[in-house]
């Protein structure tokens, strides 16, 4: 088995690589793909009939090249920590065309993208029909707008 593995140094680094894989698959934390990808020019290096040690040092080399340069922004575009908000959440900031009044400490609806929704004054004045305003809050499925 060591003299088959000796001879065909290239099954050894793919199999490192497709390990290191399977382990981020796990983890996500993008540090065994940088070893994969390290293993992958490794095995460009045994199929160049390159000694072990020359694979092993390039192994090393275009692993700390990947944690280095590639890892940082991997990280960045995948795991972003942005909250999004949710599609109610989404409304705030947005403007609406009142469809029925808003009377004084009351309650009329606001068409916002074609879909109605209840809503009150913040500032418990009348709004009327026809009026474009300003959603300032959000209270579970009631709007405050101004």
């Amino acid at each position: 088995m060591l003299t088959f593995f000796s001879t065909n140094l290239w099954l050894l680094w793919l199999i490192v690589s497709l390990t290191c894989l399977v382990i981020e698959l796990s983890s996500g934390d993008f540090y065994f793909i940088c070893f994969s990808l390290g293993a992958l020019v490794s095995i460009i290096f045994a199929a160049c009939d390159a000694p072990f040690i020359a694979q092993l040092l390039s192994w090393v080399i275009a692993s700390v090249l990947c944690l280095v340069f590639v890892r940082p922004s991997l990280v960045k575009r995948l795991h972003n920590r942005k909250e999004r908000k949710s599609n109610a959440d989404a409304l705030i900031g947005r403007s609406g065309k009142v469809t029925t009044t808003i009377p004084a400490d009351g309650y009329g609806y606001v068409q916002i993208d074609g879909d109605q929704w209840r809503s009150l004054s913040a500032d418990g004045t009348e709004i009327p029909v026809g009026t474009i305003v300003s959603v300032v809050s959000r209270d579970s499925i009631i709007l405050t707008v101004r």
